[in-house]
C-alpha cells in the first residue's frame, strides 16, 4: 500500500516514540500526585508546555492541554461563547460552513440548545474567508469569531492576520482551528493575531488522543469539562502525560524541520495537481491553486462516485480520501464543496490526496498511471446505478 492520505492522520515519528517511552514505566506517577512521582510526572507535563510555548511565542501558562484537535475546538467556541455571554451579554457565533466539524457543529449546538445564534460567513470560490466578510459580519452581539488557519479538506489557508485585526478593532476574540496547518505553516500567535488556537499532535507525527489549545492571557473561557482543577482550571482530567510528551516532541519537530518537509513535498504536489489536471477529463482543483497546503491536493472529479472511486484506489494499493476523514463514507457532498458552489455531480466525485514525509517520486508516478484508467472506470459503473 501507498499511503496518500496524512491529512487524515500520520505515522508517529521515531523520534516522538522515543520521547513517550519513559513515561509508561519509568515516569508512571500521576502529575497530581504530591509525591517523587507524581513530581517527575507534573516536570515533565510542564517542560512540553514550555515547549509548545516556545513553538507558539506565547507564554506557558497560556497552553492548555487536551484529548486532541476537535476537543480544543469545542473548549474554545463553548468556553469563550459561554463567558463572552456572561460578562457582556454577546450571543452570536461568526464562523465558516467550510469549518472542521469540531467548530460548525459545535456552533450549531450552541445554537440549537444553548440560545446562541449561528452567522455563517461567506467563502469565495476556493473556501477562503475575507477580512471584509467578517467585517461585514460582525455586530455588537458577536461572541467569538472561528476561522480555521488551512481547510482540511481542499487546503486551502486563510488570511487569519488580516481577519485578527478586524476582530481586534471590534474587540472580538478569534479562534483558529490549525489542526491542519501546524504540520507546514508557523503557528507564532502574535503572528497571526488569533487569541485561540488548537492543535492536534497526530496531524503531525505525533500521537492521536493529545491537543492543545491556546488561549491568550485575559481571553475568558469557562471550563467544559470540570472535575479535579487541571489545567489552570481550564481542562479537568489526570494528564496523558507520554501523549502530551509526544506532542510537544512533534510540534518542535515540525518547526524546526518545516522547510525540508515542505521543500520536499512540494515539488511532487505541484507535479501531481498540474498532471491530473492535464490527463483526466472534467477534473477541477478545489481549493486555492497557490494559497493552500504544500501537501494538499483536491480535486472534484465530475460523474464520479467518489466512496467508489476510493474504493478501487484501495483494491490498487492507494489510501487516499474523498474529503474529510470523519466524512467518508458519506454519500453526500460535503459542506465545504457545497460552499465551494460545486454542483452535486461535481461535488459528489470528490478526491483528496496528500503527501507526507515517506512520499517518494515513484509513489507520485505509480499513483499517476493508475488513476486515469481508475476514473474511468469509476465513471462507467457509476452510469449503471
Amino acid at each position: 500500500m501507498i499511503y496518500f492520505d496524512y491529512a487524515a492522520t500520520t505515522p508517529v515519528d521515531a523520534r516522538v516514540q522515543a520521547a513517550m517511552e519513559p513515561y509508561f514505566q519509568e515516569v508512571f506517577g500521576n502529575p497530581s500526585s504530591v509525591h517523587l512521582y507524581g513530581q517527575k510526572a507534573e516536570a515533565a507535563v510542564e517542560s512540553a508546555r514550555e515547549s509548545v510555548a516556545a513553538v507558539l511565542h506565547c507564554a506557558p501558562g497560556e497552553i492548555v492541554f487536551t484529548s486532541c484537535g476537535s476537543e480544543a475546538d469545542n473548549l474554545a467556541l463553548r468556553g469563550v461563547a459561554l463567558a463572552r455571554r456572561e460578562r457582556t451579554g454577546a450571543d452570536a457565533i461568526l464562523t465558516a460552513r467550510t469549518e472542521h466539524h469540531a467548530v460548525s457543529r459545535t456552533a450549531e449546538q450552541l445554537e440549537r440548545h444553548f440560545g446562541f445564534r449561528v452567522a455563517w460567513l461567506e467563502v469565495d470560490e476556493y473556501g477562503r474567508v475575507s477580512p471584509h466578510s467578517v467585517e461585514q459580519a460582525l455586530t455588537d452581539r458577536t461572541a467569538l469569531v472561528s476561522v480555521m488557519l488551512a481547510n482540511n479538506e481542499i487546503g486551502t489557508i486563510n488570511d487569519l492576520p488580516g481577519i485578527a485585526a478586524v476582530c481586534r478593532a471590534h474587540g472580538v476574540p478569534l479562534h483558529t482551528d490549525a489542526v491542519q496547518a501546524a504540520a507546514y505553516l508557523p503557528v507564532d500567535v502574535d503572528a497571526l493575531g488569533v487569541d485561540l488556537l488548537s492543535l492536534g499532535a497526530h496531524k503531525f507525527y505525533g500521537p492521536k488522543g493529545v491537543g492543545a489549545l491556546y488561549v491568550r492571557k485575559g481571553t475568558p473561557l469557562i471550563p467544559i469539562l470540570t472535575g479535579g482543577g487541571q489545567e489552570f482550571g481550564l481542562r479537568a482530567g489526570t494528564h496523558n502525560v507520554a501523549y502530551i510528551a509526544g506532542l510537544a516532541k512533534a510540534l518542535e519537530l515540525a518547526a524546526a524541520e518545516r522547510a525540508e518537509r515542505t521543500a520536499q513535498v512540494l515539488p511532487l504536489r505541484d507535479h501531481l495537481i498540474g498532471s491530473i489536471l492535464e490527463m483526466i477529463p472534467e477534473v477541477r482543483l478545489t481549493g486555492h491553486p497557490a494559497e493552500r497546503l504544500p501537501n494538499h491536493a483536491s480535486f472534484a472529479l465530475r460523474g464520479v462516485d467518489g466512496n467508489l472511486l476510493l474504493t478501487l484506489l484501495d483494491a490498487a494499493g492507494f489510501a487516499c480520501s474523498s474529503g474529510s476523514a470523519c466524512k467518508t463514507g458519506n454519500p453526500e457532498p460535503s459542506e465545504v464543496l457545497k460552499s465551494l458552489g460545486l454542483p452535486r455531480e461535481w461535488a459528489l466525485g470528490s478526491l483528496r490526496v496528500t503527501l507526507g514525509n515517506a512520499t517518494t517520486t515513484a509513489d507520485v508516478e505509480s499513483f499517476l498511471q493508475t488513476l486515469p484508467l481508475l476514473v474511468e472506470k469509476a465513471r462507467k459503473l457509476n452510469t449503471h446505478v
